[in-house]
């Protein structure tokens, strides 16, 4: 399971003094322990991966308001955050992968204007939910709905 490899490699980077790592693990295992309090009851691997995409998501976040607010050394230590957190999501899907379950999705919703991207969205966030990041995927919706 995805949550055992975290505790392992939390121990691992205790051990080896990493300290970056070690922040990191801890803030996720805290975030994962919250979710499971919410659900009440043990987290799948996808819940896994929801978690963990959340926290990149707020980092990434977090790296805009510091990058326009000039805290560049900041923004770095959010990047390695992100690093770090990466390692435990699925391989991510390319933009053309992504692109080709788009067009399958507005084909079968019947989808033709910017209206019906809702639609879209929700049917692929579904089948891609962890293999592809929610703006990619927006990005790519938007464009294929505006040809």
């Amino acid at each position: 399971m995805l949550k055992d490899q975290i505790e392992k490699d939390l121990i691992d980077a205790m051990k080896s003094k990493d300290e970056n790592t070690l922040l990191v693990l801890r803030m996720l295992k805290s975030a994962l322990k919250n979710k499971e309090i919410e659900k009440k009851k043990e987290l799948e691997d996808a819940d896994t991966v929801g978690v963990i995409q959340s926290q990149i998501k707020s980092r990434r976040d977090s790296i805009e308001m510091y990058k326009s607010g000039g805290r560049e050394e900041l923004a770095e230590k959010e990047e390695k955050e992100i690093e770090v957190l990466a390692k435990y999501l699925p391989e991510q899907m390319s933009e053309d992968a992504v692109r080709e379950v788009v067009q399958k999705a507005i084909s079968s919703t019947g989808a033709s204007q910017m209206s019906d991207m809702g639609k879209v969205m929700g049917m692929v966030m579904n089948e891609l939910k962890g293999k592809a990041d929610g703006s990619m995927i927006s990005k790519i919706v938007k464009e294929e709905l505006s040809k």
